[in-house]
């Protein structure tokens, strides 16, 4: 099953990937993946620390920017209408029991993805995302309870909604975003992101 929200809150994507989770958990659903962009928010990890979050409320208000605790893994992150948001909800002991196997596998459908475009990406070893050159591109953060995945993944795709980083400690570290049309310094169809992603995906 694919479902594309469009441009949707958090909390109304989180609402849909429980639903899904619970059709996975008592056989209704087979698997999901769900695409959307976020209006802008700031969300909180399982480790999350909030000295991470540079701006203040004040500033935050500001911008339009929610705060969101998750219980996906990482630190902080911020999600902008910018980012093509994935959501796969599937049962892992249909795949490969292995949580890790998992997020190396989303890492590689990215890194595939982002080269069917002419952009030359990597994973980094004890990291999880995928990075051209020092700068990252996606990140990922996830929740597996019995066995069923749903959060996700965020592909930057837009130039323009790469401001927004600056106010935090991007998974809790000084670092740089990029996105897809930094690199080719041209537009990007986030519909084009999304076919190729998919042909990509190996939960399906």
């Amino acid at each position: 099953m694919v479902l594309d929200l469009k441009l949707i809150e958090y909390d109304k994507a989180l609402e849909v990937q429980k639903g899904l989770f619970n059709g996975v958990r008592n056989g209704t659903v087979n698997s999901a993946i769900v695409f959307c962009r976020h209006y802008p928010v700031i969300t909180l990890g399982r480790q999350a620390k909030s000295v991470n979050i540079k701006a203040d409320q004040a500033e935050l208000a500001r911008r339009g920017i929610t705060v969101r605790q998750s219980e996906r893994g990482g630190d902080v992150t911020y999600h902008g209408p910018g980012q093509l948001v994935v959501y796969p909800v599937v049962h892992l002991e249909l795949f490969n029991k292995d949580i890790h196997y998992f997020l190396r596998t989303l890492e590689e459908n990215v890194i595939a993805l982002l080269s069917s475009f002419g952009i030359n990406a990597a994973a980094r070893k004890g990291l999880t995302g995928v990075w051209v050159g020092e700068q990252k591109i996606c990140s990922i953060g996830i929740t597996v309870k019995n066995w069923i995945s749903y959060h996700g993944l965020a592909i930057n795709v837009s130039a323009n909604d790469l401001k927004n980083f600056s106010l935090i400690r991007p998974c809790g570290m000084d670092i740089k975003m990029t996105s897809m049309e930094t690199i080719l310094k041209k537009e990007v169809s986030f519909s084009e992101v999304q076919k190729h992603f998919i042909k990509e995906y190996k939960y399906a």
